[in-house]
């Protein structure tokens, strides 16, 4: 606690974590909660969470570090194809089997294959797996329901096998992180409870030999740098996050203090017969002691080095502690934290609400010396010692006049600048709409003119497509015509051919005839003067006469007739 509540161990105002980093870790992680207890809910308050600090140069060696590790993930997986089946080995069988049975085989595969492993759990444990929770607490079954997992059996472990185990064991993926390197005795001792799992804090257990209840019975419980109630650790300091215990140096987050109870109302040593003020008992050592003096500690110490977050979250924990509060300084600093956080969020300086709370603490102690003297002495006060009070008081509220007369102007100060800004951004702005204005009517004369053109385009179309389809018209319209004319050329054409081969059968018959009948009268001489023909000869003329004749006597056929020429083509 603070100064204050008659504490003699003035570092105990903050958390001992601050004493504890270690400056060769540079690495930023996010460890999940641990311990055999069931997980927070959401819900929950987020000041029982493990974390290790983040800040920006360690972030950005993060970065770089995962991208080196993606771009090297294509050649990882190729060199795992080399592994075979058989030597292969999952998380679920280094929770499961033999410690040197496992050993044996992980000797055998190559450093890929281990980091893979040790990606695969990093991913349970980030929750970047599907049902990566059950996974995880199906996992931590496993290794903690076994018996063969000891001191004398993890020392024949394999190292990566050992940091899956422990990280199993702790929820905590810092473990598996490439730029932390523990011992292989500091792991198995983290494994099994000598030492705490706090990677900044390693210290032996328990801690400051101390063998209190809490410190004997839990396992893996560290006083320096745990949280009594929620068995977790952060890195938060100078803050009014954390209660420390006057008597016992154990520490318990505010958060589990007020939710757990362990914050109440009640008379302390010094105010036995006033109202109940706030109390804080502690569950290692059942004490109590008073909170007031202690949040005065902290501010005094701590709150010139806020920033506006920083002051407003602290503000808030104050709030929280002394919103049930029955005594009337409680109830003051109450409205003082309320009031405070309403102006800082008005725009109120932060140096300004951290010099009004501390001028707070001061009224407050003034007011209670005030009231012990008079309380105590029962005497009245000399008239010049009351004159030199009530000089002290005037003083005293002309300073603070002052303070807030400053800080007044300073406030009109800005505001006016601010006011100022707005009319320059409303003479921008009203510039600005002008110009759009213009733009707008720009845009739409354009517009019409697109549109006109648009409408003489869609005529022009619309002419084009009518003198189309009479075209079209035309077209089909000639193509009939032609396909009459080739018709009736076609049957001219046959008509013709029909024609002229009638007249050369005409002519050829002639001949023959011509032909026979001199044939006939060159006979007939000739069997005038005595001579005797050939029979067969006059038997082959008198049939060819008999032919030509019926051919004579045969109707003539018409040359345009199409059932002896039902072609019409060409021959």
């Amino acid at each position: 606690m603070g100064t204050s509540s008659g504490s003699n161990h003035p570092h105990q105002m903050l958390p001992p974590r601050q004493q504890l980093r270690t400056g060769g870790l540079e690495t930023a992680l996010s460890l999940v909660s641990s311990d055999q207890e069931p997980r927070e809910s959401p819900t929950e308050s987020a000041s029982s969470q493990e974390t290790w600090p983040l800040g920006d140069a360690v972030t950005a060696k993060k970065t770089v570090k995962n991208q080196k590790i993606e771009s090297e993930s294509q050649e990882q997986h190729t060199v795992m194809h080399h592994v075979s089946n058989a030597d292969k080995i999952s998380i679920r069988d280094i929770a499961r089997e033999r410690v040197e049975l496992v050993a044996e085989r992980m000797h055998r595969l190559p450093d890929e294959f281990l980091d893979e492993l040790k990606n695969g759990l990093k991913s349970v444990l980030d929750g970047n797996v599907a049902q990566s929770v059950d996974e995880f607490m199906f996992l931590q079954k496993l290794v903690q329901s076994r018996s063969d997992l000891s001191s004398v059996t993890l020392v024949r472990a394999h190292r990566v096998q050992l940091e899956i185990l422990v990280a199993i064991n702790t929820g905590i993926q810092a473990f598996l992180h490439p730029n932390i390197s523990l011992s292989q005795t500091s792991l198995i001792e983290i494994f099994v409870y000598k030492r705490c799992r706090n990677i900044a804090c390693q210290n032996q257990l328990p801690a400051d030999n101390c063998y209190c209840e809490i410190c004997a019975n839990r396992k893996g419980f560290c006083n320096l740098c745990m949280c009594v109630i929620c068995n977790k650790f952060d890195f938060s300091v100078n803050t009014c996050r954390w209660i420390g215990c006057d008597l016992c140096s154990h520490w318990t987050h505010t958060d589990c203090a007020i939710r757990d109870g362990q914050i109440t109302t009640g008379s302390s040593a010094k105010n036995t017969s006033g109202p109940g003020e706030i109390l804080f008992k502690c569950r290692a050592c059942n004490r109590t002691s008073e909170l007031l003096g202690w949040v005065k500690d902290v501010f005094q110490h701590c709150a010139p080095n806020w920033d506006r977050e920083s002051l407003m979250k602290e503000l808030d924990f104050v709030s929280r502690i002394f919103r049930g509060s029955e005594d009337q300084r409680g109830r003051k600093l109450f409205w003082k934290c309320e009031e405070l956080i309403d102006k800082i969020k008005c725009g109120l300086a932060v140096a300004t609400a951290a010099k009004l709370v501390l001028m707070f603490f001061q009224e407050i102690e003034l007011d209670s010396a005030k009231s012990f003297e008079n309380g105590e002495g029962g005497r009245l006060m000399a008239p010049q010692d009351a004159c030199n009070q009530i000089a002290e008081v005037v003083q005293e509220t002309l300073r603070k006049m002052e303070i807030v007369a400053e800080e007044k102007m300073r406030m009109f100060k800005k505001a006016r600048m601010a006011l100022e800004t707005c009319d320059r951004e409303l003479e921008d702005k009203a510039k600005e709409v002008s110009e759009l204005k213009a733009e707008r009517q720009k845009k739409k004369v354009q517009i019409d003119e697109l549109e006109r053109i648009v409408r003489l385009k869609q005529a022009e179309a619309d002419m084009f497509q009518l003198k189309a389809n009479e075209a079209k018209r035309e077209a089909e319209r000639l193509q009939r015509i032609v396909l009459a004319k080739v018709d009736k050329s076609e049957e001219e054409y046959a008509s013709n051919y029909l024609k002229q081969r009638l007249s050369e059968a005409e002519a050829e018959k002639q001949y023959l005839f011509e032909k026979i009948k001199l044939q006939e009268n060159s006979r007939v001489a000739s069997q005038s003067s005595g001579g005797g023909g050939d029979p067969s000869q006059v038997l082959m003329y008198s049939k060819i006469r008999d032919l030509l004749q019926g051919y004579n006597l045969s109707p003539k056929v018409d040359p345009q007739s199409n059932e002896r020429h039902p072609f019409r083509s060409n021959p």
